[in-house]
């Protein structure tokens, strides 16, 4: 078969042997887990507020108070959407501290109830009591709907046996703030108003995100990991902020050019660092086996 000749000062030869592939515009991104499913469910409460207005205090603090309970299960549901997709990312997670997602189930079968009890009020004549069957009843429809639709929390962690919670809690900690510092350096580079640009820091920030995910998984890298997730990332953030300011105003290519070249070196070093606890994981795993192997064979055990 045909090969194209090429070598190390070939024009397109000069590409390392290990050298990972450059990164593609997409890789990384993920559908926003609240979409218009979560989204739509803000629009009941709407006309409910404005159906209410007009049915005197008793019916209109109802609706209104139908109506909150109704906007703030969907704002859990979408909170409690995002909270299972980054649990789902992960391969190591705890469970959320609070159940978003079932108590927006419980919310909006609240809201739905008393919304319910509210026309029933308003439609009954003075001298009888209005039923709370028919509420009770919509309540609890509208709770197990809500919960088939978009389902319950996770309730048990993930790939968290033999790991230290101590140290995990540190390296949550951490990464917490190293998240910080990324969503600041996506609110700065905004003000730059170079799409082209707002692609390249999303492209650093995936990489980024892998060695993040790799000390979550095995929190003993936090030591090596340190550095990149503060001093760097600070380092980076200050720059971007720098390089918005400056740029928004005089559009100067020399500094897009410097500021991109500073991207990709922090790219590159973010990569490797990534690539050299992946390699120092397997080479933990290449003496675990080997240290199996000899106990077995002292045991009289042949391995093929």
């Amino acid at each position: 078969m045909a090969k194209r000749y090429g070598g190390k000062f070939s024009p397109q030869g000069g590409s390392e042997p290990d050298a990972q592939p450059p990164r593609g515009q997409f890789d990384g991104a993920r559908v926003e887990p609240a979409g218009a499913r979560a989204n739509v469910l803000f629009v009941p409460a709407i006309p409910l507020v404005f159906l209410s207005l007009n049915d005197g205090a008793i019916g209109m603090t109802i609706g209104l108070v139908a109506a909150g309970l109704l906007t703030a299960a969907a704002f859990l549901l979408r909170e409690g959407l995002r909270a299972e997709a980054a649990y789902n990312e992960r391969r190591t997670a705890r469970r959320p501290a609070f159940p978003r997602k079932i108590s927006a189930s419980v919310l909006t079968g609240l809201g739905v109830a008393l919304a319910s009890y509210r026309t029933e009020l308003i439609s009954t004549d003075a001298a009888m009591q209005p039923s709370l069957l028919a509420p009770i009843l919509f309540g609890g429809v509208a709770t197990v709907l809500h919960s088939v639709s978009f389902g319950f929390d996770p309730m048990k962690d993930k790939g968290m046996e033999g790991i230290d919670t101590f140290q995990q809690d540190r390296v949550a900690r951490v990464v917490e703030d190293a998240e910080t510092h990324l969503s600041e350096m996506t609110d700065a580079i905004k003000r730059a108003g170079d799409r082209r640009i707002e692609a390249r820091v999303e492209k650093f920030q995936t990489t980024a995100r892998d060695l993040f995910r790799t000390v979550e998984e095995d929190p003993r890298d936090l030591a090596g990991a340190r550095k990149y997730l503060t001093v760097y990332l600070q380092g980076a953030r200050d720059a971007t902020v720098k390089f918005a300011d400056v740029y928004a105003r005089t559009r100067d290519p020399r500094a897009l050019a410097d500021y991109s070249a500073l991207l990709d070196d922090l790219e590159q070093n973010f990569a490797a660092r990534t690539r050299k606890m992946l390699l120092d994981d397997r080479s933990d795993l290449t003496v675990e086996i080997d240290v199996l192997r000899e106990r077995l064979q002292r045991e009289g055990v042949r391995l093929d």
